[in-house]
């Protein structure tokens, strides 16, 4: 923390905003509207952050393109469903914001500029849709596609994903649900004979297509252009400044390092925190989470277990614990079950949770949860029982050679083998994967529990038990299919989509570590996203918003986009705050322009 003594600042503006990902760049423009001076500066070369890396998922009831469907969540009733999964932890102020802010900001969005286009579409279901205010139809608001070569020189700075899809691939939100069921309807055929047509235009036109959180993160800097706002890559924040030395003074900017040398740069209004969080700082998260050296020991040193922007490493959340902030759930993320790859490559393990003729077994070789539940869920139950003191990290997805012809397990696509594809195809288990280890193989129960070393008889008894609850067409145990939420990436043709017996051998196990999205604790905010002292005094001049601060979804998750959404509306919160603030109370005789010294 830095106090500006006699120093003047080098550049001034009303709003400086840190970080580029979708809530910044949602604060800038919300700022920018407001008729405020507004700078956003990037850590990284590449503008984006983990909104460019994500599925592009808006979490947002009662969003305008929700509306001109004709389907209007009651406010009131989306805040019970909020109130119900945060269970406590976070204050009705904050969740009341965010239901009503977060279809404000869309509106706004979308009257902002013309490339904001935001589209819903029914029946992807919030993660809980049994609970009071949960929605089977679903919440998720998302943008359609985009050829990036609208970004013009822009397109280079667009922070690109961890896993580079086959030139011209690209998936579209409901494409990724029918690509799964491509042995099961001809609508999943006809997306993988689109994908190949895509692939073609891209070869023979030179289309650049991108779709979710790449189209995203392109829409936002388009409109961002479109307002002359200016962006400052390559230029890390390195300290706030505040007014006077000590914890209680104000913060009027901030030091940004840019070609080579420190800028200082003094907010007027304010400094919001869109920086993201401290996803791989490996040994502070070793320090609030013991678990996850376990997760090392399985991918490697050398290796991490987080899917989020390489960038975010928790420089804003650092910067906030300098001048007094408190924070809170520093222990959380946005977790995500995967498999680590020996090259240190993660995979999502989502549909294959979802799959029937599977089953997932800890060290005990038994069942622990509902294997299609929502991911947070899944893996608070590996950390709660690796706690117990049998080992849950990594668990192990149990299925049969009939599964693999039939489903997408593990990138493997379940039609004859094509020489040159881009991902695994054919009839056999590619031997790779059996060599790494990440999968193993057995001919009978007892055989496979060797592998993995779980108990051969409560292996058996597992898959005896499941074989039974699956004829039945019920999950006694779980509860596996019952939720509309379960469904979504299963087999419509059964009359479970979750549930199936398996068959004969060969059998496998793939290997289940704890990956995730990005942390999902950080600085202690209010509904306005000020940022907060110990004992909730406010830090004036200092905003939080996206996975710098403390999630409003607690330790849960709404629904898909439940990221994204929050980071959004709390960013155009925290401008429009600002705006108010600097119509009725002058902060700006402790900022001089450059070139100026304060006396």
């Amino acid at each position: 923390m830095t106090s500006p003594t006699d120093q003047p600042f080098d550049h001034v503006t009303d709003v400086l905003v840190i970080g580029s990902g979708g809530g910044g760049m949602t604060a800038a423009l919300a700022a920018d509207a407001a008729g405020l001076d507004t700078l956003v500066v990037e850590k990284s070369a590449r503008f984006g952050g983990s909104t460019a890396l994500s599925g592009g998922g808006i979490w947002v009831p009662g969003a305008p393109s929700q509306r001109r469907e004709g389907h209007v969540p009651d406010p009131d009733e989306v805040f019970t469903y909020l109130k119900q999964i945060t269970d406590g932890l976070v204050s009705d102020a904050r969740l009341r914001t965010y239901v009503d802010a977060a279809p404000e900001m869309m509106d706004f969005l979308e009257k902002r500029s013309r490339w904001l286009e935001f589209v819903w579409k029914p029946g992807y279901a919030d993660y809980y849709p049994e609970l009071p205010g949960g929605s089977a139809l679903g919440s998720t608001i998302n943008v359609p596609e985009i050829d990036l070569r609208a970004l013009g020189e822009e397109e280079q700075n667009l922070l690109a994903p961890l896993a580079l899809a086959p030139k011209g691939i690209w998936f579209a939100p409901k494409d990724l649900r029918l690509f799964y069921q491509v042995r099961q309807s001809w609508r999943g055929k006809a997306v993988l004979l689109k994908l190949i047509w895509r692939m073609f235009r891209a070869r023979v036109f030179g289309d650049r297509m991108a779709a979710i959180g790449q189209s995203l993160a392109a829409r936002l800097r388009l409109a961002m252009k479109e307002q002359d706002i200016p962006l400052w890559l390559d230029a890390p924040m390195t300290e706030l400044i505040t007014d006077t030395d000590g914890p209680d003074g104000r913060v009027i900017g901030a030091v940004v390092e840019k070609d080579g040398r420190a800028v200082r740069i003094g907010a007027r209004g304010g400094v919001i925190l869109a920086s993201g969080g401290f996803d791989h700082d490996m040994q502070w998260r070793l320090q609030h989470l013991p678990e996850l050296a376990r997760v090392r020991e399985l991918s490697g040193p050398d290796k991490d277990w987080s899917f989020g922007n390489p960038a975010a490493t928790g420089d804003g959340i650092r910067a906030g614990e300098k001048v007094g902030a408190a924070t809170e759930l520093l222990d959380e993320a946005w977790w995500f079950p995967a498999i680590c790859w020996p090259d240190g490559r993660l995979q999502f393990m989502l549909n294959e949770r979802m799959m029937p003729a599977q089953f997932i077994v800890n060290g005990e070789g038994k069942r622990f949860i509902n294997e299609a539940a929502p991911y947070m869920d899944f893996a608070h139950a590996m950390i709660e029982g690796e706690r117990t003191g049998v080992r849950h990290i990594p668990c192990w997805l149990i299925t049969d050679i009939r599964s693999f012809h039939r489903y997408v397990v593990g990138g493997h696509l379940p039609i004859p083998k094509v020489p040159f594809a881009p991902v695994p195809t054919g009839g056999k288990v590619p031997a790779a994967w059996l060599e790494s280890g990440v999968v193993k193989t057995g001919q009978t129960w007892e055989e496979l529990a060797r592998e993995i070393g779980v108990p051969g008889a409560a292996l058996r008894h597992t898959a005896e038990r499941f074989n039974e609850l699956a004829r039945t067409g019920h999950d006694d145990d779980f509860d596996r299919g019952d939720s509309a939420y379960d469904n979504y990436y299963g087999d419509q043709t059964l009359p479970n989509p979750n549930l199936y017996p398996l068959g004969k051998p060969p059998y496998y196990a793939f290997q289940i570590i704890l990956g995730d999205l990005g942390t999902s604790g950080g600085l202690r905010t209010d509904e306005f996203a000020q940022v907060l002292r110990a004992d909730d005094t406010v830090i004036d001049g200092l905003y939080a918003v996206g996975n710098a601060s403390a999630a409003v979804m607690g330790r849960s998750y709404a629904g898909a986009g439940a990221t994204i959404g929050p980071a959004m509306a709390f960013g155009y919160v925290a401008a429009r705050h600002i705006a108010e603030m600097t119509s009725t109370d002058n902060h700006s005789s402790a900022i001089e322009s450059p070139g100026s010294s304060r006396r």
